[in-house]
């Protein structure tokens, strides 16, 4: 058994969705495989339908890393976008970050893998955290951006739909069910191999079940130290 995350107290939330986004124009990604990206996302002022694989409208060019149904949505918090609007001196505007969800008083940065959100009348599950990749590095023009992000500890939410609807601005988003693992989106973009192996411990107790992405990758990440008899 590994040593328990460090957990903080945190209590119930109620937010709201400030904006739904999905992708503007398929625009060009040289040098990237595919060599075309949907990061591009714009805020729609109308309702969306959510499937299984996110907003019905959008488009995932590059399901292996920033797709699928367990990164069918990607969810920013209008907090951490203002943080970065001041650290950056530009606005971050819904969408930059190729988020489908904007967020208000919901904590996605300490929200735990497995956490459910009620946002409207659909149920998500938070599955793992955004890693910034060249195609993000591109996008925003920011020296060192790759680990700029990495380093502020702000990803954003993965999340899968457990339940399909319809989603726009201005709908409740309401946690109604975390874990208690104690293992967040910021834990695992951080990297640290406790984070993985307390995930995997989550696991095997079944108070989770992990996608095969993320669980493939917590195992790949913890093979040396689980298999290491000292």
């Amino acid at each position: 058994m590994t040593a328990p995350v460090q957990q903080h107290p945190r209590t119930p939330q109620n937010g709201a969705l400030t904006a739904v986004c999905v992708v503007h124009a398929i625009i060009p990604n040289p040098g990237e495989t595919p060599d075309v990206t949907a990061i591009d996302k714009r805020p729609r002022a109308d309702r969306l339908e959510v499937g299984p694989l996110g907003f019905t409208l959008d488009t995932q060019v590059d399901a292996k890393h920033h797709g699928g149904q367990e990164q069918a949505l990607y969810a920013y918090a209008d907090e951490d976008a203002a943080w970065w609007a001041g650290e950056l001196g530009r606005e971050i505007t819904p969408g930059l970050f190729g988020e489908n969800l904007r967020t208000s008083a919901v904590d996605v940065t300490r929200a735990e893998i497995g956490e459910r959100w009620q946002v409207g009348d659909v149920l998500v599950e938070v599955t793992a955290p955004r890693t910034p990749c060249m195609t993000f590095q591109k996008r925003m023009a920011e020296p060192h951006w790759i680990k700029r992000f990495t380093l502020a500890g702000r990803p954003g939410a993965y999340l899968r739909v457990r339940t399909p609807g319809a989603l726009g601005a201005g709908d409740p988003v309401r946690v109604v069910h975390r874990p208690g693992h104690g293992v967040t989106v910021a834990h695992l973009l951080a990297g640290h191999v406790e984070a993985y192996l307390a995930l995997l411990d989550a696991e095997a107790a079944e108070i989770i079940t992990l996608g095969p992405k993320v669980g493939g990758h917590a195992r790949r990440r913890t093979a040396r130290v689980r298999t290491d008899p000292a």
